[in-house]
């Protein structure tokens, strides 16, 4: 079939379906939902049998939704209704959810349903679980849909679905995630602050300033014994976080972005709250835990062992990597390192492995006396560098990395620099750079791609800037492994793999093959001389008369509107475009 996404941006859930609608075998087109006349444009160039809108912000001009059967991904149950569903899910405390697949017709979230599929809630921020349990349930329910499609299957009348328990919800308001530090319980907090991560954040205040806060974790009885004060009273800093005491505990805050003043012309956008209020959180008590710390312990860095395996785990704010960060990463392998243990397996968040180069901290720096955008992307793209290296030469023990998450950019390299690259069947991987501005990237991709997939193939990852489904990259010999079916059972098994591969009877000639391998590898061409051939090409797209780089990380880090969508999403406008190039 022709299917038409029509999507407000290319986010994760649209990308997951964009890569399993194409593995069914459908032609797939893309076109960012930017203007009526560019959606009836899209459809009268592409004439799909099927539009399906997995994420938007308003509805489908009812010109195309009367002469198209269009498919609304609605991530709530059948029923729910309005924009903040899982919003208001996560702040009642919803044991379950679910998305519902509906067809779009004049009253916004109220067609007919073609399917639905429910999941179990967790604690979490809304982000995860948009990325997690709602895209593997919007997936689910989007095939069930075309599958009913093609046999004819008429969809049920909302009024007709048996135990509809949804309500129409209003958009949520900050007047009802606003926080009472005096009298809110920690896990209240959390779930206001939750609800609203990644968008739109809490409206509250730190250090008497308003701003919008993120990214919350509890605080561990043996932390709260360290700290004394009232509830609301910010105590102490760990990381780029900073303590806040609650009505009954603390909790950690990692994020904040500051409202914009009347006078200011740059819009503030989401930094870590010590580069917020650099000068405030520095006058604060540091709580430093040890690298080896519990499990319910905040920190971005965690390690442990069982038996032969030393665990190493990272788990940073949206899979960015800002300089610090790497540097901090890199310590903590060359401790990993030094450990008598067999096999180092090396663990992201649940739900990014690693994006790459921190873009809101290089961004940040543009806008500071006596920094530049330049200097911080080249100093954080080393920082990568230096990290990649250090789990490369790990000649003494075999490294494994586990992607519980998505990988993009240079956090796909980062990944593939260990020995052995394992992942669950529904991480996405976008093993690209071009979409900031064409950088050309670094990270030693030019050595470690092309020895997994060979010259030609890893040409073609790097110049499509297709995402590229777990299953798919095994296919490919990108990754090697692939399995369980969500975080958790990847996990589980997780351990028992990396504990088979320290027993394994021929471990020493593989850690020996190793050895060689890398011998032999660096006589040919030494890393170094991939790491200055990559670099002198960031290096002009830091620092050259181009400035495509540092205007793609403004509109990302910003969330500028797209003006077009781009032409390796929307192949039903590549025949237009040729159509309007002269002849030579």
């Amino acid at each position: 079939m022709r299917i038409l996404l029509l999507a407000h941006s290319f986010n994760s859930l649209t990308q997951r379906l964009f890569v399993a609608l194409r593995g069914c075998g459908h032609q797939v087109s893309v076109e960012f939902d930017i203007a009526d006349s560019v959606t009836s444009e899209a459809v009268d160039l592409f004439k799909p049998e099927l539009i399906i809108a997995p994420f938007l912000k308003r509805a489908i001009p009812a010109s195309v939704w009367q002469q198209y059967v269009c498919l609304i991904v609605h991530p709530g149950i059948a029923g729910d209704r309005g924009p903040s569903s899982l919003d208001w899910a996560i702040l009642n405390g919803e044991s379950e959810w679910g998305v519902t697949v509906l067809q779009a017709n004049a009253e916004m979230d109220a067609g007919d349903i073609w399917a639905q599929a429910t999941f179990a809630m967790r604690l979490g921020r809304k982000g995860s679980l948009y990325r997690n349990e709602v895209t593997v349930a919007a997936v689910s329910a989007v095939l069930e849909a075309i599958d009913k499609f093609n046999r004819g299957v008429q969809p049920v009348a909302l009024a007709d679905v048996v135990q509809a328990r949804g309500i129409l919800r209003p958009p949520l308001q900050q007047t009802q995630r606003g926080i009472d530090w005096q009298n809110d319980s920690s896990a209240v907090i959390l779930s206001k602050i939750h609800s609203a991560d990644s968008f739109p954040g809490v409206l509250d205040a730190l250090f008497g300033l308003p701003c919008y806060v993120y990214d919350a974790h509890i605080a561990t009885p043996s932390t709260l014994n360290l700290v004394s004060g009232m509830a609301g009273d910010i105590v102490a800093r760990r990381e780029h976080a900073v303590l806040r005491l609650t009505s009954d505990g603390a909790v950690w805050i990692g994020h904040a972005r500051m409202l914009r003043a009347a006078d200011e012309l740059e819009k503030p956008f989401k930094l870590p709250v010590a580069d917020c209020f650099p000068e405030q959180v520095a006058l604060l008590p540091e709580l430093q835990t040890e690298l080896a710390h519990a499990v319910d312990e905040w920190s971005e860095l965690r390690y442990y062992e069982q038996g032969d395996v030393g665990f190493l785990s990272f788990d940073f704010y949206n899979g960015a990597m800002s300089t610090g960060q790497c540097q901090r990463l890199r310590a903590a392998v060359q401790y990993a390192k030094r450990q008598p243990t067999r096999v180092l397996v090396l663990s992201g968040g649940e739900d990014f492995f690693s994006n790459g180069i921190h873009l809101n901290r290089i961004e940040a720096s543009a806008h500071r006396p006596f920094e530049s955008a330049a200097d911080e992307s080249w100093h954080n793209i080393n920082a990568m560098n230096d990290l990649a290296l250090e789990i490369l030469t790990a000649s003494n023990h075999l490294t494994v990395s586990a992607l519980r998450g998505n990988a993009g950019a240079g956090g796909v390299f980062l990944a593939l620099a260990s020995d052995k690259v394992w992942a669950h069947e529904h991480v996405l991987l976008n093993p690209h750079y071009k979409n900031m501005g064409n950088l050309y990237g670094s990270e030693y991709w030019t050595y470690l791609l092309p020895q997994r997939v060979g010259t030609q193939a890893a040409h073609s990852l790097m110049q499509n800037r297709h995402p590229l489904a777990a299953p798919d990259a095994v296919s490919m010999g990108v990754i090697d492994a692939v399995f369980g079916s969500d975080v958790r059972t990847f996990s589980e098994e997780l351990a028992s793999r990396a504990a088979a591969l320290a027993r394994a009877p021929d471990f020493n000639e593989q850690l020996a093959a190793k050895r060689a391998r890398r011998e032999r590898d660096e006589a040919i061409k030494p890393l170094q001389q991939y790491r200055e051939e990559e670099l002198a090409k960031m290096r002009r797209n830091f620092y050259g008369f181009d400035p495509s780089y540092h205007v793609a990380r403004y509109h990302f880090v910003h969330k500028m509107l797209y003006s077009w969508t781009p032409r390796h999403l929307a192949i039903h406008r590549n025949n237009l475009l040729k159509a309007t190039v002269p002849s030579p």
